[in-house]
């Protein structure tokens, strides 16, 4: 374990090279920083840090930088999660509240999570699995032809047409639409099949076929919509932190473009905690030079999706797990209320 002096000139390397871009020697701790040792001990305090790996030299220069290994120190023992200002929350509130659906949601959160954090911004979709029904709405466009409209307690909305096998009365349709939001309105999409099987038998025989046929279309919905969808933003922010990328900022790009990948960076979603991965955590190797922030958020005590950022391991991580934070819970609350 460290002494707690050394974990401060941990603390003191990882905070200056963050602000200056540039490495960190025992001079320039010793002028900005209040240590209460001398040059010699805290030249001894950075020789026994890079010894155990928490901070390198990069060139022939006095100067060290943390190494992954000390982000993750920093992160772990040393970082607060920075809260955002009033003016910042009110700003945060008035972007996202002006938000008319879920797609309108999921974008105003990127752009603000790349404006907040001046990061590579990733907001997954809530997520069908783990959504329950809000209502299922059922309207007639013809004698033989209905919309369905799904509704979802994250506000997300799912279209189908249906094609009947025959015409089905209005009488009938808001019969079925009463009995069928009985059944499946609060309920996990999950459990809707085994709620709706036996649904076709209570109808008369001449409606039945028609149930049936709504009925599938609902259920292909649900199996449909399981794909996991995500969007981007603020990709432009990586061009300001070229020198933090070894040769090229193009397998980032490159790996940014695979969706299977970013998910697998966010983690799963049912897990609502912070997780913050740094450099060669990151499993990808266009990633390696990055670090992803990334926490749940949802209607509820349980996360529906995640979102989070991307970004060069030198990363001011206290302000941008606060806004990463923030920003989720604003959108938990939206998502509630909608």
């Amino acid at each position: 374990m460290l002494s707690e002096r050394r974990l401060e000139v941990l603390r003191a390397i990882v905070q200056d090279y963050v602000g200056t871009e540039e490495p960190v020697g025992s001079k320039a701790l010793t002028e900005r920083h209040q240590l209460g040792v001398s040059p010699a001990t805290i030249r001894n305090d950075m020789a026994a840090l890079e010894d155990e790996g928490f901070i390198a030299q990069p060139h022939t220069s006095a100067g060290r930088i943390p190494t992954d290994k000390g982000y993750r120190l920093f992160v772990d023992k040393l970082a607060g999660v920075k809260p955002l200002s009033s003016p910042e929350r009110r700003a945060i509130q008035n972007f996202l509240d002006g938000a008319v659906d879920l797609d309108d949601v999921v974008g105003r959160t990127v752009r603000l999570l790349a404006q907040l954090t001046r990061q590579v911004a990733v907001v997954q979709y809530p997520s069908l699995t783990r959504s329950t029904v809000r209502h299922v709405e059922l309207l007639a466009l013809a004698p033989a032809r209905v919309m369905l409209v799904l509704i979802t307690d994250t506000g997300r909305v799912e279209q189908r047409l249906i094609d009947c096998q025959a015409p089905f009365g209005e009488t009938s349709l808001a019969d079925l639409r009463a009995r069928l939001n009985s059944r499946v309105v609060g309920r996990r999409f999950a459990d809707v099949p085994q709620l709706v099987q036996d649904l076709p038998e209570s109808f008369e025989q001449d409606d039945r076929g028609t149930v049936s046929t709504v009925l599938s279309v609902l259920l292909e919905t649900l199996v449909e919509e399981t794909e996991e969808r995500l969007v981007i933003g603020g990709t432009a922010n990586l061009t300001r932190f070229g020198h933090d990328f070894p040769l090229t900022i193009r397998p980032v790009l490159e790996a940014l473009e695979e969706h299977v990948v970013l998910l697998k960076l966010l983690g799963e979603a049912k897990d609502s905690g912070m997780t913050v991965r740094i450099g060669h955590e990151n499993a990808h190797e266009g990633l390696t030079s990055t670090s992803v922030v990334a926490v749940g958020y949802g209607s509820g005590d349980e996360a529906v999706a995640k979102l989070g950022v991307v970004g060069p391991t030198r990363m001011d991580y206290p302000g941008t797990m606060g806004a990463v934070r923030a920003v989720a819970r604003y959108v938990g609350q939206i998502l509630a209320e909608s």
